[in-house]
């Protein structure tokens, strides 16, 4: 049971004190928020209407661009409606409720993530097999499987500051509720939740990335026997992977594996993780994949011919 607390309300420092820093900072954001729903919901749609791009690989993809633009949503559009309307307020309830939901996504897109990479080793290191062992069954356990683990992961941290009493000092100095500096507003010990929030979230985020890293090991390791251009086409896929899951893990790291501490550079090393991998998942996963790019001409094509008729 919750403990009573006496502050209702949270103020949100932002990016800057300075009015005119924060509107310029959201119109940043407005632009690079419009970007992410476009790019990934265009994922979506392509993923979906074409009958060409059917095999696991964008079955993964289209959940992990459903999941990058909610993830975007829980922060971003908070941060420009409130630059604009000139109000910094959040309640403690809201602040929860946001908790929640960032690392549900945040959660469900780590593992997906390592769904992702699963499935990109079954395709280089099995594929005689791979289509016995990705089948469509299997496909769909991995998606619940990553669903569910963000969904357990995110319980264990909003239980953990559900527990605590807050009072006196109602400042956050972050654009968004987290943790880490959410913690700092209790007035009890917060040691011990402090380590098993490290415990959930840091050690997810660590261990996940070093499985991660193996798993490429292994997949670079077996394309030497592979052809050129099957090496070729191997290493830009896995090229791709890579840099999505190193801008997503080195900073969720950085922020989820050490004390429970804020720092100043927090706020900037946030909007990788919460932003600017949403961003790029678009263009490294997809813009610069052939099937991609060729569905998405077969769905202009459509397009105008619909609007000329």
């Amino acid at each position: 049971m919750a403990t009573p607390s006496n502050v209702t309300e949270i103020i949100l420092l932002g990016f800057s004190p300075n009015r005119e820093v924060q509107k310029t900072v959201s119109v940043l954001f407005l632009l690079m928020y419009m970007a992410i729903v476009l790019g990934n919901g265009l994922i979506l749609v392509m993923v979906m209407a074409s009958k060409g791009l059917t095999s696991p690989m964008y079955f993964f993809l289209s959940f992990l661009s459903f999941v990058e633009i909610c993830y975007c949503s829980v922060t971003a559009p908070k941060l420009i409606l409130d630059s604009f309307i000139e109000r910094q307020t959040i309640s403690l309830k809201g602040c929860i409720t946001q908790i929640f939901f960032l690392h549900f996504f945040g959660g469900t897109e780590i593992f997906l993530l390592t769904v992702m990479a699963y499935d990109r080793y079954v395709a280089i290191c099995k594929p005689l097999h791979y289509t016995v062992i990705m089948n469509r069954r299997v496909c769909g356990l991995l998606v619940g499987a990553a669903w569910s683990g963000g969904l357990l992961h995110s319980v264990g941290q909003t239980f953990l500051i559900f527990q605590l009493p807050f009072c006196g000092l109602k400042v956050l100095d972050h654009y968004f509720c987290d943790v880490h500096p959410v913690l700092k507003l209790a007035c009890s010990d917060t040691f011990l939740i402090g380590v098993l929030i490290i415990a959930n979230g840091g050690s997810i985020s660590v261990v996940s990335f070093m499985g991660l890293l193996a798993s490429y090991v292994v997949i670079l390791y077996s394309l030497r026997t592979q052809t050129s251009e099957g090496r070729r086409k191997a290493l830009s896929t896995c090229a791709s992977h890579i840099a999505v899951v190193s801008l997503f893990f080195i900073p969720c790291s950085f922020v989820y594996m050490r004390p429970c501490v804020t720092l100043p550079a927090d706020k900037i090393v946030a909007v990788f993780y919460t932003v600017v991998t949403p961003l790029l998942n678009p263009i490294i996963y997809s813009f610069r994949n052939a099937d991609m790019k060729n569905a998405m001409r077969r769905l202009m094509g459509r397009t105008v011919i619909w609007g000329n008729r």
